[in-house]
């Protein structure tokens, strides 16, 4: 396992992870569109062109569609030399789709200085650790929303395993065993490995300082918590306001380290964290949650 220098290294150019965000941009190629899980704050409806959340894009890309795209960010004076991040974080489930690991192989070819980063619900993350490592994988991201499965089952409404659909508390057990033995995994495999929670009042506050000491335990390097962005199932759900969101921060500041200044971005976002620029033409096409 790295240490905590070794960690810190490691993330220089990253702004996700607690790089210079002022300085160090990122660019997220939108190749993923199937989802294995639903989640009850995720709406597959959506105007594209006027929303910025985790989950949206204006278009999506094929692989070879999305290195032309790389080229096209990486050959511009003014962006290409601030893009030090390749991420792949949706609008689905990275490990859902195939397209995603031909994708890193793709940049990995072409640009291999460049930091290739994933976002994922984790479910199918042990199977697929070890492709992600010979593919030159740095940093991962797991969104993690509860460890007692009777929480998880009022976040999730069903995951999509291996072909069968599992509900209820039986769905959580499986989706929370996965993304735990995958932190671990990618830990002891190098990667530098984040944690998101959507924090929902009512629902998984109670699970929050547990869920920063357990992924601390297992290797995590740092914590983001999020605050809910109401809509499907859990619209009717009152988020957090600001200040109830930096008192749960600064509560797990001494557990693990909290990365602060997330934008919940899009699935396509590019450049700077906060200041975005729009890549492509406006077009959804996401097919429908599992």
């Amino acid at each position: 396992m790295a240490t905590s220098c070794d960690q810190l290294k490691k993330i220089q150019g990253h702004p996700c992870f607690g790089g210079n965000h002022h300085k160090n941009g990122r660019m997220h190629l939108a190749v993923a569109p199937r989802c294995n899980i639903k989640c009850g704050y995720c709406s597959r409806k959506h105007d594209c062109a006027n929303e910025s959340r985790p989950g949206v894009t204006s278009r999506l890309l094929t692989p070879d569609e999305a290195i032309v795209k790389v080229r096209e960010v990486m050959a511009s004076p003014v962006v290409g030399p601030i893009i030090k991040v390749i991420g792949i974080a949706g609008p689905g489930d990275p490990l859902a789709n195939e397209e995603t690991f031909e994708t890193f192989r793709l940049v990995g070819e072409e640009f291999p200085h460049l930091i290739k980063c994933m976002s994922t619900n984790g479910l199918l993350l042990p199977e697929s650790i070890d492709r992600l490592h010979d593919l030159g994988l740095h940093s991962l991201t797991v969104t993690l929303n509860a460890l007692d499965p009777a929480v998880g089952s009022r976040i999730y409404g069903h995951i999509l395993y291996h072909g069968t659909v599992y509900r209820g508390e039986e769905g959580a057990r499986i989706l929370i065993e996965n993304q735990l033995e995958g932190i671990r995994r990618a830990v002891g495999l190098g990667m530098t490995v984040k944690v998101n929670t959507v924090l929902i009042p009512g629902i998984n506050d109670g699970q929050v300082s547990d869920i920063g000491r357990t992924v601390k335990e297992f290797g995590a390097f740092v914590m983001n918590i999020m605050p809910l962005i109401p809509q499907a199932e859990l619209a009717h759900v009152v988020p957090p306001t600001p200040k109830e969101l930096d008192v749960v921060r600064r509560a797990n500041e001494a557990v693990i380290g909290q990365f602060k200044h997330c934008r919940q971005c899009r699935a396509d976002a590019v450049g700077l964290i906060g200041a975005e620029l729009t890549v492509g033409e406006s077009a959804c096409a996401l097919p429908p949650a599992p």
